[in-house]
């Protein structure tokens, strides 16, 4: 069985590595069998789209997915990299950033 990713899609992420280091954005989709999520803006990569009856085609550009490893959830009180922990509430689990001890539920 594949360990849970703690980062999901709608979440702010900071990338630590690679040729994107530093820059923030949104999860716009989680791939959790591949252990990589794509963020907006990120990663960016030339596509050649062929024309179709949806779309004219053309040379696009888009965003490739990241392993999970690369990214770090951004802390909702100053944005700076932050791990992640679990909260137990009740019966409810919530994700809680290591840095500062703010929920990063909605």
């Amino acid at each position: 069985m594949a360990k849970q990713m703690k980062i999901r899609k709608g979440d702010r992420v900071v990338v630590l590595t690679g040729k994107d280091k530093g820059r923030s954005g949104e999860v716009l989709r989680a791939i959790p069998k591949e252990d990589r999520v794509v963020v907006q803006g990120v990663n960016m990569v030339t596509k050649h789209q062929r024309p179709t009856a949806s779309n004219q085609g053309g040379i696009m550009q888009i965003e490739a997915p990241i392993h999970v490893s690369n990214v770090a959830m951004a802390d909702p009180r100053d944005g700076a990299p932050t791990r992640i922990g679990v909260k137990i509430d009740g019966e409810r689990k919530l994700r809680v950033a290591r840095r500062s001890g703010e929920v990063i539920d909605r």
